[in-house]
């Protein structure tokens, strides 16, 4: 069974950082893209980053220049370091692959249980 698996998520006073990690683990042939998303109480889940198979970043405005993904493609781990946090940074973090689990299959998102981050004085 495939899964993601975060870690890393806990509270931090504004200007703290943080790092989140993910595991994707099961049937995997190859993981196109992974990244994360969060979504804040009373709104809709959003991209935070993406970091494709080849290393190309994509990042939220909101968050660029203060947060890096990085991937081990050996691993199949995904990493968000998250510098310089804002209180609209609270959110809970949900890992996202999109993820190959078969020959000839194609590519289908999963999603992680999602961890809380809390960013408050």
């Amino acid at each position: 069974q495939l899964q993601l698996v975060e870690s890393g998520g806990g509270l931090v006073q504004p200007g703290g950082s943080l790092r989140l990690s993910c595991a994707a683990s099961g049937s995997i042939t190859r993981i196109v893209d992974m990244g994360w998303y969060r979504q804040a109480p009373g709104k809709q889940r959003e991209l935070v980053a993406t970091v494709s198979y080849g290393g190309s970043a994509n990042y939220a405005d909101s968050v660029q220049g203060r947060f890096t993904i990085s991937r081990d493609n050996a691993k199949n781990t995904v990493d968000l370091q998250m510098n310089s946090l804002k209180p609209e940074d609270a959110a809970v973090y949900y890992c996202y692959g999109k993820i190959v689990t078969g020959w000839f299959k194609p590519a289908e998102d999963h999603w992680g249980q999602g961890t809380q981050v809390t960013v408050s004085s």
